[in-house]
């Protein structure tokens, strides 16, 4: 009798391992094959309080931290770029991370890639704190040698409508780079929506408080990479904590944060899907 219910237990016991061991495969599995590969296209309407009505539908498309390296191939990176294009957009934000730490092999592959964007007005870009781990000129110069305007912090790239203006600037990287707001604020017409492109999300508090600017859009984060149900994210680096995935409200500026493409680390994704973001502004009822 003894040995019939140690026998019971004993398999039980072993059925529970296999169906652990198997749900954990399969969501390795998952996470491994499927969700890096299975980019969610995001559609939002953005009311902003300082937009001309000559903007009203304006269409923009982010997409943030492609991280060409061994995993993104210019294929998967054509793909995302087909993607991007059907989703007939006016401008086009780049939010920085073009290449991986340390993966200068790929920069050569970037600029025939960037090439392929089709917007009505224009690419706009960033860089981001990977991009300063590689020979950052580099990929500055394929940026510009593409006709992507490079979004330092001594430019801002204004769009007219008339006598109607939308202002797109951007500020060099948080945490490797030289950030310099104040140059840009110092460029920055008095009159006219303005966007800022910022890699790191966490410096929307920073944007947010000279009451400048409409909406901040950026990346770094990738919401975690791996986030289980109704927790938060167990890593997230840093200036990218606070801010870390989606639509915000800081002050009187929107923030959105874009979960991004690539990935770091291991090349997964769990709960975190890879993201196009499309945006269509929408100008104040007078």
């Amino acid at each position: 009798m003894r040995s019939r219910n140690w026998l019971r237990k004993a398999s039980r016991s072993f059925l529970s391992l296999g169906f652990c061991f198997l749900l954990g495969f399969s969501v390795l599995l998952y996470a491994k094959l499927i969700e890096p590969n299975w980019i969610e296209i995001n559609s939002l309407q953005l009311t902003l309080p300082r937009l001309s009505q000559e903007f009203d539908g304006y269409r923009i498309v982010q997409i943030s931290d492609i991280h060409l390296d061994n995993w993104m191939t210019q294929g998967r990176f054509k793909r995302i770029i087909n993607l991007v294009n059907q989703q007939k957009p006016d401008l086009i934000a780049i939010t920085g991370d073009f290449v991986t730490r340390y993966s200068p092999g790929s920069i050569p592959s970037l600029k025939p890639s960037l090439d392929k964007f089709t917007p009505k007005d224009q690419t706009v870009a960033i860089v981001g704190n990977h991009d300063y781990q590689n020979p950052i000129e580099k990929i500055i110069d394929a940026i510009a040698q593409s006709g992507i305007v490079y979004l330092g912090n001594n430019s801002v790239h204004t769009l007219h409508r008339g006598s109607a203006m939308l202002h797109i600037a951007g500020v060099d990287d948080i945490l490797y780079g030289h950030p310099r707001l104040d140059l840009v604020l110092n460029q920055l017409p008095n009159e006219g929506a303005a966007i800022l492109l910022a890699h790191e999300p966490d410096f929307a508090d920073t944007s947010a408080a000279t009451d400048r600017f409409d909406l901040q859009l950026s990346g770094h984060s990738h919401a975690g990479q791996v986030r289980l149900p109704l927790l938060k994210p167990l890593f997230l680096p840093r200036q990218g904590r606070k801010y870390y995935s989606g639509r915000y409200q800081v002050g009187n500026m929107t923030l959105y944060t874009n979960r991004g493409l690539g990935m770091t680390a291991f090349h997964v994704r769990f709960g975190a899907r890879p993201e196009i973001t499309v945006f269509t502004l929408v100008a104040p009822k007078s």
